[in-house]
């Protein structure tokens, strides 16, 4: 081969690599914008009710489930698997705090000690997940599905088809208290992301995961235990989606299977609008973050503007696709793993 000609393909070459950097970088910075232009659209046409104090500590309670859970399904999505066990578990937990707790329907009162039975059990469920998973190499998607329907089974049994009605007035104060302006569940969901943070940037778990999620098999020759990471992952997912199950529980006043109803899907879109890959490896916790900002300015400023409900979840579906085909785009690996 000629060397001049040569030399061409390497510009070539080069050329088109800087290309897709440039591309990456846009899609990077695209979430970001979208909230920034929502923003801004949402309150110019609806400038008396959108840009408020009141609207903006709404948002603030809107934000704060989305969020919690969005942290854990992050992990799993970048390992390249999905848990669509969401609306059973975050039932469930919230269904056993409200038998465990102060309340209506039996003398039980462990305050604080069934908050952490609650939450323990939602790591118990993501556990069970993980290891289903890798013990039997099963989709995730058809593991976490029967999770789904398990939990909300033992959702009902726990409270035997009559609701428990909470009646702790410590636990009860936190939905409706704050702390500098700032409801105290917000206080709770940031809270969560900073631990997720920390795990992802701090920890050799946090690295493992974007490996695992890229190329499972390069990871494994290395020693790591790739299943261990997995299970792991379904873990903290399960811990998450228990957390937010015991929010939403004290927020209602009662424990209930349907507390957990329509969870996943704002959650898990505020995952893939935020930037995290369906096929793992690419992503993280600040893109879910700005990724359930986008989810929760949406709903709100068309609730406000007085969109249907209807159109409203289209338009969540709509922008999801488009997510969706900007990574897939991108990206030749196989999705739910």
């Amino acid at each position: 081969m000629p060397k001049t000609q040569a030399v061409t393909i390497a510009e070539e070459f080069v050329q088109k690599i800087n290309r897709e950097q440039r591309s990456l970088k846009l899609l990077n910075w695209a979430p970001l914008l979208v909230l920034l232009v929502m923003t801004i659209l949402f309150s110019l046409l609806a400038h008396e009710s959108f840009p408020t104090v009141g609207n903006i500590i709404n948002l603030l309670n809107q934000l704060s489930i989305t969020l919690i859970i969005a942290m854990g399904l992050t992990f799993v999505t970048l390992i390249g698997s999905v848990d669509i066990s969401v609306d059973g578990v975050v039932g469930l937990a919230g269904s056993v705090l409200s038998v465990l707790i102060l309340n209506s329907k039996n003398a039980n009162d462990l305050g604080l000690i069934g908050v952490v039975i609650a939450v323990i059990l939602g790591g118990l469920f993501g556990f069970i997940s993980g290891f289903v998973q890798v013990r039997f190499k099963v989709s995730s998607f058809m593991v976490t599905f029967g999770i789904l329907s398990i939990a909300r089974g033992f959702a009902i049994m726990s409270y035997r088809g009559l609701f428990a009605e909470i009646l702790d007035p410590m636990l009860m104060g936190i939905p409706s208290n704050s702390f500098f302006g700032i409801p105290l569940i917000t206080w709770i969901s940031l809270a969560v992301f900073g631990v997720a943070i920390l795990i992802q940037e701090k920890t050799p778990f946090g690295r493992h995961i974007y490996a695992v999620g890229t190329n499972e098999a390069i990871p494994r020759m290395t020693g790591i235990n790739v299943d261990r990471v997995k299970v792991t992952a379904f873990v903290w997912s399960g811990i998450c989606l228990s957390i937010a199950g015991v929010i939403g529980a004290l927020r209602l006043g009662r424990g209930e299977v349907d507390i957990g109803m329509g969870q996943f899907f704002p959650a898990q879109a505020a995952v893939i609008i935020g930037g995290t890959s369906l096929s793992g490896g690419k992503g993280g916790v600040l893109n879910s973050l700005i990724g359930a900002l986008i989810i929760t300015v949406l709903n709100n400023g068309l609730l406000l503007l007085g969109v249907n409900t209807y159109i409203r979840t289209g338009v969540q579906g709509l922008i999801i696709l488009v997510a969706i085909g900007l990574s897939v785009s991108h990206s030749r690996q196989a999705i739910v793993k």
